[in-house]
C-alpha cells in the first residue's frame, strides 16, 4: 500500500487535482483529475498516469462547496489504494501575505488568518480555501498542507517589492508579493537539472497562460516579478487587464459612475484578451481567428510580455536565459516567436524548427540568450512540499 498525498489546485470554476505516491525519494503520479463546476451538473473525472479513465461521476445538481464530490474523491483513494494510504492533502493557496515563506500544516486558526487575506486576492483566495474546510469536515484528522503562490517571491526586497505610496501603507503590508510562485519554483528546479551552468546566471521565466506573469531569477531566487499586491498587475491576461493607469480607474468611478464592484468585475472578468478582442479569452481561439480585433489582442499580449522581459532584465542587470512555461508558453509557438522577435535587440534568436517542435531548447546558434520551453508542474511541486512537511512532523 503506497503512502499517498492528494493535491488540489483550485481555479475559478474547476479544481485540478493529482494523486501522488510519496514512498520514494520523489513523488510519483498515481492519477490526476478534474472537478469541473462549469456545468449545471458538476463532473468529477479521474485519469491514470497514461490517461486512462479510472473514475467518473456527475453530480445531479450544483453544490455550493462541492462537498459531495470531494467525498467521492476521498472514497476513490480509499477504495483503490487502501483506507490508510492517504497521508495528507496539499492545497495551492494563492496568497500567503507577508508571514508565510514556505508550506505549513493547516490549523483552524491558520485557515482563519488566510481567509483574512481575501481582500488581497478576492476571487482566488476563497476558492483555494473552500476545499480546506470541506475536507476537514469529512476527515478531521487528515493533515492538510498550505502551499503558497506568493512564497517563492519572499526573497524579493526593496526597491523591487515596494510601491511608491506613503510608507505607512507598506507597514500595513501593502507590498508587491507576486504570484505563480509554485510554477516558478518548479521550473527553476527543472532548469537547474537541464542546464546547471545557468543557475547562477540572469534568468527570466515567462509563465504565460490565462493568468500570466514573469519572474526574474538570480542564483535560482526570485528578485522581481510582474504581479504585485494582487494577481491583477503586470501582463495582459485572459480576462485580466494587467498593468493599467490608475487614472483610468478614477475616471471610471468619477465620470462613468461605476461602483467598486463594477470596476473589480471589469478588471478581473471583462478585460485582457477577451476585452481587447471582444471574441474570446482563449489564445487558441484568437490565433485561429481572422478577425482584426483578435490579431490586435494577440499583438498587445506579446508586446507587453516582451516589454516586461526587458523590465526584468533591468532588475537583473542583463539577461542570460529566457524560459517559456504555462499553457500558452508551452503550446503556442506563435506567441514564443513573436515575443522573441520583439526581443531581438536584446540578442534573442529563436530557431524556427526547434520552436515548431517545442523542443526544450529553442534558441538558435546565433542567440546570445539561451531560450527554453519547460512544462510546469505545480501539482508535483505541492506533492514535494507535502512530503517535506510530513517528514518534518515525524
Amino acid at each position: 500500500m503506497p503512502d499517498t498525498v492528494l493535491v488540489l489546485n483550485s481555479g475559478s470554476s474547476s479544481i485540478k487535482f493529482g494523486l501522488f505516491d510519496i514512498s520514494a525519494a520523489d513523488p510519483s503520479l498515481l492519477g490526476k483529475g478534474l472537478l469541473d463546476e462549469h456545468e449545471d451538473k458538476p463532473r468529477l473525472l479521474v485519469k491514470g498516469p497514461a490517461g486512462e479513465n479510472l473514475f467518473e461521476r456527475r453530480s445531479e445538481a450544483k453544490d455550493a462547496d462541492g462537498g459531495h464530490l470531494f467525498a467521492d474523491v476521498l472514497a476513490f483513494v480509499d477504495d483503490r489504494f487502501g483506507a490508510d494510504s492517504l497521508r495528507a492533502v496539499g492545497h495551492r493557496i494563492v496568497h500567503g501575505g507577508p508571514d508565510y515563506s514556505g508550506p505549513v500544516a493547516l490549523t483552524d486558526d491558520l485557515t482563519a488568518s488566510l481567509e483574512a487575506l481575501t481582500p488581497l486576492a478576492p476571487l482566488h483566495q476563497p476558492r483555494s480555501l473552500a476545499p480546506v474546510r470541506t475536507i476537514g469536515a469529512i476527515k478531521p484528522d487528515l493533515t492538510q498542507v498550505a502551499c503558497f503562490d506568493t512564497a517563492f517571491h519572499q526573497s524579493m526586497a526593496p526597491p523591487a517589492s515596494r510601491f511608491a505610496i506613503p510608507r505607512r501603507f507598506e507597514e500595513r503590508g501593502i507590498l508587491r508579493y507576486g504570484f505563480h510562485g509554485l510554477s516558478f519554483e518548479y521550473v527553476a528546479g527543472r532548469l537547474a537539472e537541464i542546464a546547471p551552468g545557468l543557475v547562477a546566471k540572469r534568468t527570466v521565466i515567462a509563465h504565460l497562460g490565462n493568468g500570466a506573469s514573469l519572474c526574474a531569477l538570480r542564483d535560482g531566487r526570485s528578485v522581481d516579478t510582474t504581479m504585485g499586491l494582487t494577481p491583477l498587475d503586470g501582463l495582459v491576461m485572459g480576462t485580466r487587464s494587467g498593468t493599467i493607469d490608475p487614472g483610468v480607474l478614477l475616471y471610471l468611478q468619477q465620470h462613468e459612475k461605476m461602483s467598486t464592484e463594477d470596476i473589480q468585475h471589469l478588471l478581473y472578468h471583462e478585460s485582457g484578451l477577451l476585452g481587447v478582442s471582444g471574441l474570446s479569452a482563449d489564445m487558441r481561439t484568437l490565433l485561429a481567428s481572422h478577425e482584426t480585433a483578435a490579431r490586435e489582442a494577440v499583438e498587445l499580449f506579446t508586446l507587453r510580455a516582451a516589454q516586461q522581459v526587458a523590465v526584468m532584465a533591468t532588475t537583473l542587470g542583463g539577461l542570460d536565459c529566457l524560459v517559456f512555461t504555462g499553457g500558452i508558453g508551452e503550446h503556442a509557438k506563435e506567441i514564443r516567436s513573436a515575443v522573441g522577435e520583439h526581443l531581438g535587440w536584446l540578442g534573442v534568436r529563436i530557431e524556427a524548427a526547434a520552436n515548431e517542435e517545442a523542443r526544450t531548447r529553442i534558441s538558435g546558434d546565433d542567440s546570445t540568450i539561451d531560450v527554453f520551453v519547460i512544462p510546469t508542474d505545480e501539482e508535483l511541486m505541492i506533492a514535494r512540499h507535502c512530503a517535506a512537511v510530513l517528514q518534518k512532523s515525524q
